[in-house]
């Protein structure tokens, strides 16, 4: 995704503290337009505290925080106008359709009738909902009400949209559809912050990702930066028959590969970039006569990083 280069959301030292407790301690970050940015953490360690702030529904002790150059705070209405925000909970009615929680809510929002009646299909169909908008919320599945969730914070068309953990608890079908809108969002120059518990919809989303632990940003960047930070590489295991010894030496002596070995007939490589190296680590078995069975790719990931600086698993 391209994201342009004036941030949507700035924030710079952002503090709070509860009695004695420091919930979020000095936080800095920026989101572009475009840009999905990933807010991850293990329970408690301040994620909750700190979008309320971004979000001026709690006021900071320290810091600021700007939306598309506007001040934010408890008061700030028009900062509040370029936010849309998608708690965890759902906040619909659930004894009105899709269609009418929508409507009922652009009216709040200031939104004339006929752009108001345009809007809200458009929405409906983003978040895949156009061919059951007419029914009732309670009798949707969980992830039908989180994708009408998602379509509320959308209404006023927001500069920055804020995702509170919007896949708990759906089934896989209306997960993968989640994501699908919320990637296409971000590829039209949505600004995105995305919390979640799934380490794969990061992975998966998000063009740079901040770690915050015990409330502070541990480390921030994009997924390769941060598995950088590790000092791990990818792992190639190359199966086959011939000079496998005779390979893995070839392998390292041409800067394709950091080390290798051999163990049970097959090339253990260690590399800096699977994806590259892949390639002319094939053609170099094919010109050195060996006939390769099977090929087995194990990069780093977040979920290492993620434990490394935090000693703790996401879901914890």
């Amino acid at each position: 995704m391209a994201a342009t280069a004036m941030p949507v959301l700035r924030c710079a030292g952002l503090t709070k503290r509860f009695g004695e407790r420091t919930a979020v301690d000095d936080v800095s970050l920026t989101i572009a337009g475009g840009e999905t940015y990933g807010l991850l953490g293990p329970n408690g360690a301040g994620k909750t505290t700190t979008i309320s702030m971004l979000c001026g529904l709690t006021p900071a002790d320290a810091g600021t925080v700007e939306v598309a150059g506007r001040p934010m705070h408890p008061g700030a209405v028009d900062a509040k106008a370029a936010v849309g925000y998608v708690p965890q909970d759902i906040a619909l009615y659930p004894d009105l359709s899709a269609r009418e929680n929508l409507t009922f809510f652009g009216k709040l929002q200031g939104i004339a009738k006929a752009p108001l009646r345009q809007r809200v299909a458009e929405v409906l169909d983003i978040v895949g909902l156009a061919d059951r908008a007419d029914e009732h919320v309670d009798s949707y599945s969980g992830g039908m009400k989180r994708r009408a969730n998602i379509a509320v914070g959308l209404l006023h068309e927001p500069e920055l949209l804020v995702l509170d953990e919007p896949t708990v608890g759906v089934d896989p079908q209306s997960r993968n559809q989640i994501l699908e809108s919320i990637d296409r969002l971000g590829g039209a120059g949505l600004a995105v912050l995305y919390t979640t518990h799934y380490m794969e919809e990061a992975e998966r989303l998000c063009d740079r990702v901040g770690i915050i632990d015990e409330g502070r940003l541990v480390a921030e960047g994009t997924r390769a930066e941060l598995v950088a930070r590790l000092g791990e590489h990818a792992r190639v295991r190359i199966e086959g028959s011939g000079d496998v010894a005779g390979f893995v030496a070839a392998a390292s002596a041409r800067g394709l590969a950091v080390r290798g070995s051999t163990a049970d007939g097959a090339a253990d490589l260690v590399v800096d970039e699977a994806r590259r190296a892949l390639a002319p680590l094939v053609e170099l078995a094919d010109e050195l006569g060996m006939d390769v069975g099977a090929v087995e790719v194990h990069e780093p990931d977040l979920e290492a990083v993620f434990l490394h600086l935090t000693g703790k698993a996401l879901r914890d």
